[in-house]
């Protein structure tokens, strides 16, 4: 897949096309950890930045603002914003970012998931190399645990329904198409496309490989209803979420 066609493409239909992660955020986490490591006297890069969602959390608390991502149609929308501190610029970011200016602080929001595991390694290294010694970077990615709990659960609806697991239609786990191989890696079909998601180990182990060191690994939570259409109330915690890694580079 061409990525930058890709999300040129979606450019207006953005806002519905992309699960949003700080609206969904039952806990506030995530605005709770990037408020932590807020500092006007610091800069600061959001990594695949798409409309800028996250600039009105990043460019209010931070001296200066870099944002990257690889679709000028969502850079024209995050550019509308108008924040005087931010500096926008295209980069596929599966490449080696060239003349990067060191910041004190990175945030990426499910960004690195693409089917590859080169792929996400090149991204990984590339928040190392955007990272000053001793910066920090909050990297949010999807998690395959999260996603087998939701399967697990919908099963259980089902039983509760009376439907035997091998009688639930197919189309039920889409998510699932492809060779088992792809399911044991993490990739997970989200609307056909394959899409990486992380077991606990996986994520540390790749964090680690790029140069990371993983200080702290948290879940960012979401309501049932980010999963199923009218969830029934029995459905309660554990609820599915996305993983949140807090790293720094030594």
């Amino acid at each position: 897949m061409d990525q930058r066609k890709h999300w040129d493409k979606i450019g207006a239909q953005y806002g519905d096309e992309i699960f949003d992660v700080f609206a969904s955020d039952r806990r506030q986490v995530l605005k709770d950890y990037l408020t932590l490591h807020a500092n006007p006297q610091h800069s600061a890069t959001d990594f695949g930045c798409g409309t800028g969602k996250a600039l009105p959390l990043l460019a209010p608390v931070f001296k200066t603002v870099y944002g990257f991502d690889i679709s000028d149609a969502l850079l024209e929308q995050a550019n509308k914003r108008g924040y005087r501190n931010v500096v926008l610029r295209q980069a596929d970011l599966t490449k080696p970012l060239r003349k990067v200016t060191p910041v004190d602080f990175v945030f990426s929001c499910n960004v690195i998931m693409l089917p590859t595991r080169a792929q996400n390694m090149a991204m990984l290294k590339n928040v190392f190399r955007a990272l000053k010694p001793g910066g920090t970077a909050l990297i949010v990615v999807p998690s395959l645990e999260s996603m087998l709990l939701s399967s697990t659960r919908l099963i259980e609806w089902y039983a509760r329904q009376g439907v035997a697991a091998n009688r639930i239609p197919k189309a039920e786990f889409d998510y699932y198409q492809g060779p088992v191989t792809d399911t044991i890696q993490g990739l997970i079909r989200i609307d056909g496309v394959p899409t990486q998601h992380y077991t606990e180990p996986v994520l540390g182990g790749m964090l680690y490989d790029a140069g990371l060191r993983l200080l702290t690994l948290d879940k960012i939570e979401y309501d049932w209803n980010t999963e199923f259409d009218r969830p029934p109330a029995w459905m309660r915690a554990p609820y599915p979420w996305d993983w949140l890694a807090e790293c720094t580079k030594p």
